[in-house]
This record gives structure tokens, sequence and C-alpha cells, in this order.
């Protein structure tokens, strides 16, 4: 059984509280067309992927269990393709939380190894339901009988360690789960493999795939380009070199929160779930 830091199960236990209190009868699923096939739907939680084959409909995350009627009744505007496949970026709840009832609906769930693995090892494991059934170790290609692809990375631990990206080079679209939460702080889960260096260096790997025109849908924020992920790594990669030298000269955490260190970014960055203090804590504890 994988063990699970304190931290993340108190995680855990808050957010199955928050989410049996949360009122999801409000959300409404919208889209985004962003290619011919390839669409970006949002709601409550992480920002969903939707590609259209020839006869299947594969979707990238599921938000929360409560909201599988609404996602799936709007696909159906789209196409009336089967939500065949769901591919998942990383094991967070906000993204896989519809992973039963559409496997139960009929529909292969597809991860990386360690989705599956900290599902079934969690202190609370989740539905057997939700646990991908066909898993993969570094990468996979589908194909969707159009003459398009989608093209499963797993990528450095960063997020979690089992962040994958999903590119379709033929749309130039890339799902990057909570690798990127455009215009915010990110969440690095350090009880799951979060880690600042993995981030960095997997954001830096994306933007030599991919070019001006590329499409990318964030974990959580508006669709974004290459200069939005360019401003993004670029403010990763200065906290890192801030933080770290606060921390190499003997600033305890506590003190290094209180230096302001990312004063410049507080007010567009930090007013989300990831504040000042929280974004420092994660790359204090994790940059080597």
């Amino acid at each position: 059984m994988l063990k699970l830091k304190l931290p993340f199960i108190i995680f855990l236990i808050s957010s199955s509280v928050l989410l049996a209190q949360r009122d999801f009868s409000t959300v409404e699923i919208t889209s985004e067309k962003l290619t011919e096939n390839v669409y970006a739907l949002f709601g409550a939680g992480g920002n969903i992927g939707l590609a259209i084959g020839d006869d299947a409909a594969y979707l990238i995350d599921d938000q929360f269990g409560p909201l599988t009627e609404k996602i799936v009744a709007h696909v159906q505007t789209i196409t009336d393709k089967p939500i065949n496949f769901v591919l998942n970026t990383h094991m967070h709840g906000d993204h896989t939380g519809g992973n039963g009832n559409l496997a139960n609906a009929g529909a292969l769930v597809i991860a990386h190894e360690n989705v599956r693995k900290r599902m079934v090892g969690a202190e609370e494991p989740r539905p057997k339901e939700a646990w991908p059934v066909v898993t993969f170790n570094d990468k996979m290609t589908l194909y969707l009988k159009n003459g398009k692809s989608v093209h499963a990375m797993h990528v450095n631990p960063a997020h979690t360690d089992g962040d994958t990206y999903y590119y379709f080079p033929e749309d130039n679209v890339i799902h990057m789960g909570d690798n990127f939460f455009s215009g915010r702080y990110p969440y690095l889960d350090l009880g799951s493999g979060g880690d600042i260096d993995g981030l960095i260096s997997n954001t830096s790997m994306a933007l030599e795939l991919i070019d001006d025109e590329t499409k990318i849908i964030p974990g959580h924020g508006a669709i974004s380009y290459k200069s939005d992920l360019k401003d993004f790594t670029e403010i990763l990669i200065t906290l890192r070199e801030r933080i770290k030298n606060a921390r190499s000269s003997g600033k305890s955490l506590e003190e290094t929160q209180k230096m302001g260190l990312s004063k410049e970014w507080d007010d567009t960055h930090g007013q989300g779930f990831i504040n000042a203090d929280r974004i420092v804590e994660f790359i204090y504890k994790s940059a080597d």
C-alpha cells in the first residue's frame, strides 16, 4: 500500500467533505471549439478535452462525479458519437470524479500506471469502477480513425507523479492537465510526487514541442497559447531561484514567506486556490 503523507491525507478528507457539501445543481457545462474535432469543456473542476473520432468520442478528464450527466448531455449537443474512452491527466478527483460513472456506461478509462497505483493504494481507495483499466508507463498513441491521433506523454513528477500530457499533433492542440494553471499559481501535491523542478522541466519541454499557434488546454484557466505558457514558466523559474537563495542563506520557511518574493504576481496569480504563502511553501520544500 502506498504511504501518503499527513498533509495529503488531510487534503483528501477536506476535499471529500467539501464535495459532499457542494451544490453542483447550478453548475453549467460550456465548451469552446478549438478545431474541427477538438473541444474544451468547462464546468467545475479541471478543464475537459473532447476529441471526436470516426466512431467514438474521447474525453480527457471528467471533473466531479455529480456532473457526469451534465457533461454527457453537453457532449451530445456537439456529437452523436458515444464516449468510449476517458483519458486521465492525473488522479485528483476534480479531474477523475466521473471515471466510475463513465466506465459503468461503457467507457474505457486510460491513464499512466501511477494514477491507478495511487487510486488503488490510497488510505481511502477510490471505487474500483474509477480505476483505469488500461495503463502505460511512458507514452502511448491512440488513433481516432479519421487521420488524427492523440499522443499520451508521461512527464516528470510535477503536479503529481502520474502527470500526462495529451497532444493532438494534427490539430495542434495540447492538454497539459495541472502542469499548467493558466494565470494563477500552480498546486504541487508534494505528498503525491509534486516537484517544482519537474514542473519547470515539463513546461520548458512543452515550449519546445509547441508553436505560437498551438492551443493549450490548461488544467485550470482559459485556453492559452505559447506566450502564456512562457510567462508562467518564467515566473516559476524566477520564484525558484529567489526561494532557493533564501533557503540556502538559512532562512526558515516562515521567514521566506515573509520576504515578499512573489509580490510582483500575487495580485494576478495568487488570489485563487494557491496564494503567495502556498506557492513559496511548495517551492521551498521541493526545489533541489
